[in-house]
């Protein structure tokens, strides 16, 4: 499985409920296996930059290019561009990276 983790911020006097809707347009893309947009609860103690995080799950690297391929995400992508100030994304393999698996009682 693949990860994909974007954090956006909005820029001083920036529409944060704009940015919001036009990054929800990607919950509707049909080749995520689960993707969330959440506003940052600003509970860091240490950094407050980040105003948005997409999170998704995708079954493969094909699905999340699909995914990048797909109408609605290019309609997002033109949305939001010009409105947000900062993106900063990551993907992963789940199978690849490192854990530590607490213990079940």
């Amino acid at each position: 499985m693949i990860r994909h983790i974007v954090f956006f911020s909005v820029p001083e006097g920036g529409d944060a409920d704009q940015i919001e809707a036009g990054l929800s347009i990607l919950t509707e893309n049909p080749h995520a296996t689960l993707l969330e947009i959440g506003r940052n609860t600003r509970s860091d103690l240490y950094d407050e930059k980040v105003d948005f995080v997409v999170y998704g799950e995708f079954e493969d690297e094909a699905a999340l290019a699909a995914y990048r391929e797909h109408p609605l995400y290019k309609k997002s992508t033109a949305l939001v561009r010009p409105l947000r100030e900062m993106r900063i994304a990551a993907d992963y393999d789940t199978a690849k990276a490192v854990r530590h698996a607490r213990p079940t009682d």
